[in-house]
């Protein structure tokens, strides 16, 4: 359906609306087929479509629902085209997952926002990205990737270690057994999430220290960090970790901050993350996670370019609700981001519905 607010275009938008797809993989329709709680986790509440939809809306676009891959490919074939896609689908199965709607929309030669397949695949496997990350000089725990069990017993990194699978996001399969304070815990360890997730693991050595988030809006030479959120966890949370379990539920165990701008280590984190965006050619808006080492400094853990983005559960909008960036004008600058690279103006003839 297609829909448009009676406020007029925003400034940003050059007074042109924009007819704006929006593709998305709805939780409750995966747990409606038989999937758990845990294997949906990355997908997306009704809520945070309609905050996307209703903040499009209120910049002055007119808005499509399309829905997940399978939709858009049933679209693209009946011949419906968007302006600019606003992408949000994480998909649930393979590792290019994630790349799956980019790789649709670039055949079709449709705009979109966020990244690339190429990045959005290396970016998953956590352990391709420090891979990329550390050949260009950014510092990141020393890791290795497991794919059996018997590499388990191969791995001489320093202990205590942290493990977790290789590719999924929301901390699954992250809680307080990730930590391996003894080499013969590991290939156990391994075993189980190897099982349970089909997947590669990733083992690094342990970073002990501060848990930070940056927020990066833009692109290559334009992208900016709009600052960096730091991960506290209550007494009553996991400890150590920021565990499935935690960020599932964060109103009660986790506390977040704005981490001060003058910190010095907030400015390296910063400069870190933004290298990290930049070699990964991630695009828009995002996160990058880091952990500080045993000696304080900031390591590079892994980058989100599909943040999630529920205006008050998502690390994210969080993070820029404490920075004072308002929802819509992060949407609106994602947006733009999108605009400025690919230049996208109405092309798709539509009359938005009021």
């Amino acid at each position: 359906m297609t829909r448009a607010s009676a406020t007029p275009p925003s400034q940003r938008d050059g007074g042109a609306p924009l007819l704006v797809g929006l593709t998305f993989d709805l939780r409750s329709e995966y747990l409606a087929r038989g999937f758990s709680e845990e294997e949906t986790a990355e997908l997306d509440q009704i809520g945070t479509i309609d905050a996307i939809d209703e903040t499009l809306l209120a910049l002055g676009h007119c808005t499509e629902r399309i829905g997940h891959v399978e939709d858009l490919a049933a679209a693209l074939l009946a011949g419906r085209r968007w302006d600019l896609v606003f992408n949000v689908c994480e998909g649930l199965f393979g590792m290019g997952r994630e790349a799956m709607v980019p790789a649709l929309l670039d055949h079709y030669r449709i705009s979109y926002t966020f990244s690339d397949p190429l990045t959005l695949a290396v970016s998953l496997h956590k352990g391709m990205a420090k891979h990329v990350v550390r050949g260009a000089g950014i510092p990141t725990p020393d890791f290795a990737v497991v794919e059996d069990v018997a590499q388990a017993g191969h791995v001489v990194l320093s202990l205590p270690l942290f493990v977790k699978p290789v590719a999924e996001g929301t901390g699954k399969g992250v809680s307080a057994a990730s930590i391996v304070g003894r080499r013969s815990d590991l290939a156990p360890r391994c075993a189980e999430l190897l099982e349970r997730f089909r997947q590669p693991v990733l083992v690094e050595t342990l970073c002990p220290g501060r848990e930070l988030t940056v927020g990066i809006l833009g692109t290559g030479p334009a992208a900016s960090a709009i600052g960096t959120l730091e991960v506290h966890l209550l007494a009553d949370a996991e400890a150590g970790v920021y565990s499935y379990v935690n960020k599932e539920r964060c109103e009660e165990l986790v506390r977040y901050a704005l981490a001060p701008a003058a910190d010095p280590v907030v400015r390296e984190a910063e400069a870190i993350a933004l290298s990290a965006w930049r070699a990964l050619g991630c695009r828009d808006g995002g996160r990058v996670d880091l952990r500080c080492d045993a000696q304080g400094r900031p390591q590079f853990l892994e980058v989100n370019p599909l943040a999630g983005l529920h205006p008050e559960h998502s690390d994210l909008p969080i993070l820029c609700t404490l920075a004072g960036l308002p929802y819509r004008e992060l949407l609106g600058r994602i947006v733009d981001s999108a605009r400025e690279r690919v230049g996208a103006g109405p092309k798709v003839p539509v009359e938005c519905a009021s």
